[in-house]
């Protein structure tokens, strides 16, 4: 899903730079996740309801090379975490990925966390962490998807995207067209699939 939907982010020619790029990243089989003691801190911080100390110490963890990440990200987390408002309101609960048929495209969806809250309401949290502020069209793509299959990953639940860095969350507009979010997701699958094929050549 994240690289589906950052290259919708994407115009004209930086849209094949892009699939180029994927596509020897998957022959390189290379896929280490940089920011996993991150996400663990977060959700100990959510679980534990320890309002931010693991997220304060996770710094002091990782690799020297992975410290500036960790300090970029780290005051943006704590703004969400103080977001999500009275620790003992908030449960942290597991979601489960889900694939998507987006044209001729399987799109894996694979989320953060779940959270449910004391009234009920239930968030399928998926963290953005890249240096610029996701798009318009990423955010569109990642939530629709998202809810489109939510029976599977979180019944009942509410799709977010947490823009990390500076502790924003995103949300469906509803006033946006789900059939008209398809078909334009159907025509980009369509392209991304054909310059996958393209670059095999």
């Amino acid at each position: 899903m994240l690289g589906f939907t950052r290259y919708v982010s994407r115009t004209g020619p930086a849209k094949a730079t892009f699939v180029g790029g994927l596509r020897k990243q998957r022959e390189r089989r290379s896929g280490f996740n940089p920011h996993s003691q991150l996400v663990k801190a977060l959700k100990a911080d959510i679980a534990f309801r320890t309002g931010g100390s693991y997220l304060g110490g996770v710094v002091d963890l990782v690799k020297d090379r992975w410290k500036p990440l960790y300090e970029s990200l780290r005051a943006g987390a704590r703004t969400y975490l103080a977001s999500l408002g009275d620790p003992e309101q908030l449960t942290l609960i597991q979601t489960h990925d889900a694939l998507a048929s987006v044209g001729p495209l399987a799109v894996k969806i694979n989320l953060h966390f779940g959270l449910r809250f004391a009234d009920g309401h239930r968030e399928a949290v998926r963290i953005h962490f890249d240096e610029e502020p996701p798009s318009p069209e990423l955010v569109t793509a990642m939530l629709h998807l998202m809810a489109r299959h939510m029976d599977q990953i979180l019944p009942d639940a509410e799709p977010v995207l947490v823009d990390l860095r500076r502790g924003l969350t995103h949300r469906l507009n509803p006033g946006t067209r789900a059939a008209d979010v398809e078909s334009w997701l159907a025509g980009e699958a369509a392209a991304f699939t054909a310059m996958w094929s393209a670059t095999a050549a």
